[in-house]
């Protein structure tokens, strides 16, 4: 029997893994993936946002606790738990030097739109680097690894776990622990669930994330009493190059082109103002906006004066000498294009322009504006990029303590904690904050893999 069983492979899990194996605890990791994709969507990350009172490498000046719940409270618009979300926003800081000292390494910021200097922590070699440290140091503390391992059924009896059903490389096992911390994620990768809490259309969305978290554990607990947060219609939802694959396309077909774009549907009208804000504030919110288009489509076009300002998608974008030639590159009627580009271009107003900052140069006159860097589209060649909704993860999910505990309406469960995913309803109700799905799985996998080492103990 082991102290500890974590359910999952991710960030959050090793988080949890390691803490308890420090403590001296004996812990078993159950990762679903095969050992080559094992991380979950940690995988695909690039940073981790972390509030800081002074500069620490690799970030820069200053990133405080009341700015950076002022920059959440904004994207959720206040629809969080507060003294979670400052509960993770001031551990944050204890937690970069933690990382390193687990092999993790940092990078300078990335330049263009994702330029975070000051408030994200970029991972050297990306989300996998990140994982394979974490996965090292959880070898050398003697933490045991079981690949291919899906947990079919926690098995709860009254206010304790006792057991695990799972079946390890298609092999019926029953695990046995003392203690429990669940990090497996949502429940994205189930499109039948998708499609009853969205409806028919999320049949049509990209799942960006693993295609290894189905939501089976969280179905489970849900059933057997455990406290939920969140709603099964919010979720991390970005807009992603439509030709990115049915699952597990990751990071690199994020399309970072909005802000110095305009985005039409698939009857040639904009729906949203492109320029409203910053991308990293703004780029989580594209998902939903393009899922609520006809076909759950979008399209963004842009001009030569722009094509360098971001970090392009992994596909190549369509490319013409005119605004029509996109468009029927792209399936859309020309002539409904060419009046919403003409109509953009004249309401467009000059001064200067600053593509790292909010610039003020917006548009006069128009149903939907655009109110930061709206330039006319009018230099060729004109390029093209189809978006289509890609699901990160979801937020509904188990209620947890500041101790990462779950709870049923008759108590804790003394045995079970949460971390990651699973959890991360609890703080995000909508929206997203670039980096803080990192921040949650760190802080709370290192709480929970605590609190699951002293409750053994």
């Amino acid at each position: 029997m082991f102290d500890l069983a974590v359910v999952g492979g991710g960030n959050a899990a090793l988080c949890a893994a390691i803490t308890a194996a420090q403590q001296g605890a004996s812990v078993l990791i159950l990762e679903g993936a095969p050992v080559a994709y094992r991380g979950g969507n940690s995988r695909h990350t690039r940073n981790f946002r972390c509030m800081h009172k002074g500069p620490m490498f690799p970030l820069t000046d200053a990133y405080e606790e009341e700015e950076y719940i002022h920059d959440l409270m904004l994207v959720t618009k206040g629809k969080t738990d507060e003294a979670l979300a400052r509960l993770a926003i001031r551990s944050s800081e204890k937690c970069l030097p933690w990382m390193m000292a687990q092999g993790v390494r940092f990078q300078p910021s990335l330049s263009g739109t994702l330029s975070l200097s000051r408030t994200n922590a970029f991972f050297l070699g990306g989300g996998k680097a990140l994982v394979n440290a974490y996965y090292n140091t959880a070898t050398d503390l003697g933490v045991k690894i079981a690949y291919e391992a899906q947990v079919t059924h926690v098995h709860r009896d009254g206010d304790l776990i006792s057991h695990l059903e799972a079946e390890i490389a298609g092999r019926p096992v029953t695990v046995k622990a003392r203690s429990f911390v669940l990090a497996s994620g949502g429940f994205q990768a189930d499109l039948d669930w998708l499609a009853r809490a969205w409806g028919p259309a999320a049949r049509n969305f990209l799942i960006r994330g693993t295609p290894y978290n189905r939501g089976v554990v969280l179905r489970d607990l849900l059933d057997q009493g455990a406290e939920s947060v969140g709603d099964p219609t919010q979720c991390h939802a970005v807009a992603i190059d439509g030709r990115a694959p049915k699952y597990d396309g990751g990071i690199v077909t994020r399309l970072d082109c909005v802000p110095f774009s305009i985005v039409v549907n698939r009857d040639g009208d904009r729906f949203y103002d492109e320029g409203e804000d910053v991308w990293p504030k703004r780029y989580a919110i594209w998902g939903r906006l393009v899922a609520a288009q006809p076909d759950q489509v979008g399209y963004a076009l842009i001009d030569a004066k722009s094509i360098d300002l971001f970090m392009p998608s992994v596909f190549p974008a369509v490319k013409a000498d005119t605004i029509e030639g996109v468009a029927v590159a792209m399936g859309l009627d020309p002539a409904a294009v060419r009046r919403t580009v003409t109509t953009f271009n004249a309401a467009c107003r000059p001064g200067p322009f600053h593509p790292t900052e909010l610039d003020g140069l917006r548009t006069e006159g128009l149903e939907v504006p655009k109110t930061n860097w709206a330039r006319p589209l009018d230099t060729p060649p004109f390029y093209g990029y189809q978006l289509r909704p890609g699901v990160t993860f979801t937020y509904l999910g188990l209620k947890v303590d500041a101790r990462a505990q779950v709870h049923t309406a008759e108590g804790p469960i003394r045995n079970l904690w949460a971390a990651g995913e699973i959890m991360a309803g609890s703080i995000l109700g909508q929206g997203y904050l670039a980096g803080f799905g990192m921040t949650i799985g760190t802080v709370f996998g290192r709480i929970a893999g605590k609190e699951a080492a002293a409750h053994v103990a």
